[in-house]
């Protein structure tokens, strides 16, 4: 599916629409550039699942564990992945990725080996020909 996004209100409203049909174990991966709008979604997603609090990316902190919602999120952020796999190997990322809630996982390029086939791709790509704002996002 391609979907046309105008504005971080627009991302932010398809990640919603998207953690509304999120059941247990599901693996959802954000792709796109710095500043493509990963976070916005990630905020949506998050939304979508009932949690209510503020969504940050944990850019220092390798993953954020978020509870209260329907379902717990697991959101990952790899992009400083300096120790390869044995970072994500020493926290467990197994009991996550494979567990009772959704995992989020931005940057997953670079841990691309340990994610499952089925785990749900989205591809957020601007075009600043259409505009600042816009973004294509491609779920896959």
């Amino acid at each position: 599916m391609i979907c046309d996004s105008y504005s971080p209100d627009d991302t932010n409203l398809l990640g919603v629409m998207v953690g509304q049909h999120m059941i247990p174990g599901d693996i959802v991966c954000l792709c796109g550039e710095l500043g493509a709008g990963k976070t916005v979604f990630a905020q949506g997603i998050a939304e979508g699942l009932g949690y209510k609090n503020a969504v940050t990316s944990p850019t220092f902190t390798l993953m954020n564990v978020y509870e209260g919602g329907r379902l717990n999120l697991y959101h990952f952020d790899l992009y400083r992945l300096e120790g390869g796999m044995a970072d994500l190997e020493g926290i467990g990322y197994e009991d996550y990725f494979y567990g009772d809630g959704v995992s989020l996982i931005e940057w997953p390029e670079r841990a691309e080996e340990k994610i499952f086939e089925d785990a749900i791709w989205i591809r957020l790509r601007t075009d600043f020909t259409r505009g600042n704002e816009y973004r294509e996002i491609i779920i896959q």
